[in-house]
């Protein structure tokens, strides 16, 4: 009997159970968008959330994504997509050095980031604001999921660690795999698990798949 693959992520994979960690708020800030020359996208909330406003086409302005998910969902709405990091916040940066710090970058993102790029790039001269559209906190799914022993685990970022972890224990016998290396940040330093090589949620269960 194959072994059940728990995805701890707000998207769905039909090879596994998913249990969504997150309730999320959205926010709509008023923004002037013909303010700025790009975007920077950290979440394929933003997305949506864009789609809340009466946003003219021409103020879809082209954006850097942190990833492939980021940038497929920004893509859906009629945005350009400059460049696509490798999941992590840190990523970004070469990408955004790479513009004239002349450049107005607006961040849409959420209450509570992983990564300091922002500031890093600031600090060095580039201008860049920032609008939070969205917060987050654990959903009360993620507290009610009772798993088998033996599962596989798969988490899709740092926030879904933190939930899990308000109300639930690693088992020994759990296998644990992780998106990416912010994600893997988040678990007790006694817990082993497998990181994916791709930030993607299909790599990870493929991983999980072929063990």
């Amino acid at each position: 009997m194959s072994k059940q693959i728990y995805l701890f992520s707000i998207s769905s994979h039909s090879k596994t159970t998913q249990i969504n960690p997150l309730s999320i708020d959205f926010y709509k800030p008023n923004i002037d968008f013909t303010s700025y020359d790009n975007f920077i996208i950290t979440s394929k909330q933003i997305a949506k959330i864009l789609n809340f406003y009466t946003v003219a086409k021409e103020d879809l302005k082209p954006a850097l994504c942190i990833s492939k998910q980021s940038a497929k969902s920004y893509k859906a709405i009629g945005g350009e997509i400059l460049n696509i990091g490798k999941g992590y916040g840190d990523t970004l940066v070469a990408s955004i050095k790479s513009y004239p710090k002349e450049t107005k970058w607006l961040y849409l993102r959420a209450e509570i980031v992983a990564s300091d790029f922002v500031n890093v790039c600031r600090e060095d001269g580039y201008n860049i604001d920032e609008s939070i559209l969205y917060s987050s906190s654990c959903s009360e799914e993620i507290s009610q999921v009772i798993l088998e022993d033996n599962a596989t685990l798969i988490f899709t970022s740092p926030s879904s660690i933190e939930c899990f972890l308000k109300h639930h224990s690693f088992n020994k016998k759990n296998i644990i795999i992780v998106i990416g290396k912010t994600t893997a940040k988040k678990l007790p330093p006694e817990v082993e698990y497998i990181l994916s090589k791709e930030t993607t949620i299909d790599a990870c269960v493929e991983i999980a798949l072929s063990i």
